[in-house]
Order: C-alpha cells, then structure tokens, then sequence
C-alpha cells in the first residue's frame, strides 16, 4: 500500500509541467531549477520515483519551447538523448529589433 501523498503514476503530467513552469518562473532570466526541486515540491517525502516524470515533462516543454535544458551550461536539444544532470531555465527571449 502506498503512503498518502507519495508519488505515484497517478500523478498527471499536466501537474507535474504546472509545478515545473512555476518554478521556473520564480528564477530570474539566466537562473535555473533542478528537476529534483519539482520533484521535491510535489512529494516531498517520496520525491525519487518523480524523477523520470520530471525528466520527461521537461522534454516535452523544451521541446514545445517553453523551458530550455541545459547540461553544463549547453542548451540541450529535446531530440537527443539527456544522461546525467540537467538544469531547467526560461526560454531565452528574443531581442526583436536590436543589431
């Protein structure tokens, strides 16, 4: 039996984007969150089995452009294959008009 609050497959990737994009938000440009604070913010005690799910709705947003993943400071492309740490920041902006 599962203890209340444990992370679980019941646990909707929508939940877990929201949780990662408010993160995110909270840093300032140029500022990054590991995956395990999201994982720690949606169950702190059993935080571990969310890894992979984090990993994965981090994919899924860089690859919608709304989060970049980066791996010692190189942007990560979603396509390719992530091993080890990652970090997760905003998108970077674009500076429309300037030369």
């Amino acid at each position: 039996m599962q203890r209340p609050g444990a992370a679980d497959d019941t646990l909707s990737d929508e939940r877990v984007a929201e949780a990662l994009l408010a993160l995110v938000a909270r840093r300032a440009p140029g500022y990054s969150i590991c995956p395990s604070e999201v994982a720690r913010a949606l169950s702190p005690d059993d935080w571990r089995p969310l890894m992979p799910k984090v990993r994965d709705v981090a994919r899924r947003l860089a690859g919608e452009g709304r989060v970049l993943v980066t791996q010692r400071g190189e942007v990560r492309d979603a396509d390719t294959e992530w091993r080890g740490p990652i970090r997760i920041a905003q998108p970077r902006k674009s500076a429309s008009g300037s030369i």
